[in-house]
This record gives structure tokens, sequence and C-alpha cells, in this order.
């Protein structure tokens, strides 16, 4: 019987802890920070103060919550951006196309 071990995500090993990118832990560090910096000047005299002084590091935290499928919620939203903003009509290059540059000659 062949049987080959696979790893299931070899990418894990790359990461540190196993989930974040470097740029992740910057990202949220500083969110953490800002919301540190925040909680000391600002007072959190009514529930909206303390929800705007809290926001950077919640987002920070949502932005870097592991999901399935993707690594976290940042790159599924800069794969997004990055599809909506890239070219959408894709031109056939194949062996039986004529190319333009032959047109023009």
């Amino acid at each position: 019987m062949n049987s080959y071990l696979i790893p299931a995500n070899t990418k894990q090993g790359e990461l540190i802890f196993g989930l974040f990118r470097p740029l992740d832990l910057i990202l949220l560090g500083s969110g953490i920070a800002v919301t540190l910096i925040l909680l000391l000047i600002i007072p959190l005299s009514s529930p909206l103060m303390t929800l705007i002084v809290l926001a950077p590091a919640l987002i920070c935290i949502v932005l870097v919550l592991p999901i399935p499928h993707y690594h976290n919620v940042l790159v599924i939203i800069t794969d997004i951006f990055a599809f909506i903003t890239n070219r959408q009509k894709y031109i056939w290059k194949g062996w039986c196309a004529i190319s333009d540059e032959k047109k023009q000659k």
C-alpha cells in the first residue's frame, strides 16, 4: 500500500504562531497602541466615546481574524480590491489567434 504524507497546510510553518504574518502583528500592535493612547487622553464619559476609543483595536482584531480558505479578513479585502481594480476583459493570445502586432505590419 503506497501512502504519502502530505502536509495539510505548509504555509503555517512560515507564519508566527502558525497564524500571523509580520504585517498582521504590526497592524494589530499599532491598533492596540492607538487604543491605549486614546484611553489615556480621552475621557470615557459616554458609551459612544468608549466605542470610538476602542474602535482602532476592534477594527485591527477583526482584520487579522483567521477564516477558512483564506489567511484572514485582510487578505480577503485585498483580494477583492485587486479583482475589482484589475482588468476584467482577458484577451486570448493562443496559438490560433492573430496578435495585434502582426495585423499592424
